[in-house]
């Protein structure tokens, strides 16, 4: 582990917004679903539930979640592979082992996971609405 301290918060921040940047549109929706699962079972169900469930966002949300976990220098590195068995391998012999890493593994992913439902609440608030500009206009 580095001698310099990691800065959490920032760590959470920069991962949300690269999530937020790979995602697709309705990132919003799997991003707070995680987030549930996460707060009331565990890192280990947070993952399980992103690699069956989600298809179309899970993967880009796991790929973050992972380099946010191995940016927490705690040697952990990287599961073998993309495969879900390996992902979950990886979280069970690796990051569920220590209770104490677990317990700041777990707050960590859960402040990511809020700042990029925030994230994606902005990004969807700042797109124009389909239709809605076609509307104001005929009405002018």
């Amino acid at each position: 582990m580095s001698d310099k301290p990691i800065n959490l918060d920032r760590l959470a921040a920069q991962h949300a917004q690269a999530l937020i940047k790979s995602a697709k549109d309705d990132i919003e929706t799997t991003v707070t679903k995680t987030l549930g699962v996460l707060q009331e079972d565990g890192v280990y169900a947070c993952f399980l539930y992103l690699l069956a469930k989600e298809k179309e966002n899970g993967k880009a949300t796991v790929a973050e979640m992972l380099n946010l976990l191995d940016g927490l220098k705690f040697g952990w590195g990287k599961p073998a592979s993309n495969k879900p068995e390996d992902i979950l391998s990886h979280i069970t012999e690796k990051v569920t082992v220590h209770l104490e890493r677990l317990l700041l593994a777990k707050e960590t992913l859960e402040q990511m996971l809020i700042y990029a439902r925030y994230g994606a609440k902005a990004r969807k608030d700042a797109e124009p609405e389909k239709g809605q500009s076609d509307s104001q206009e005929n009405q002018s």
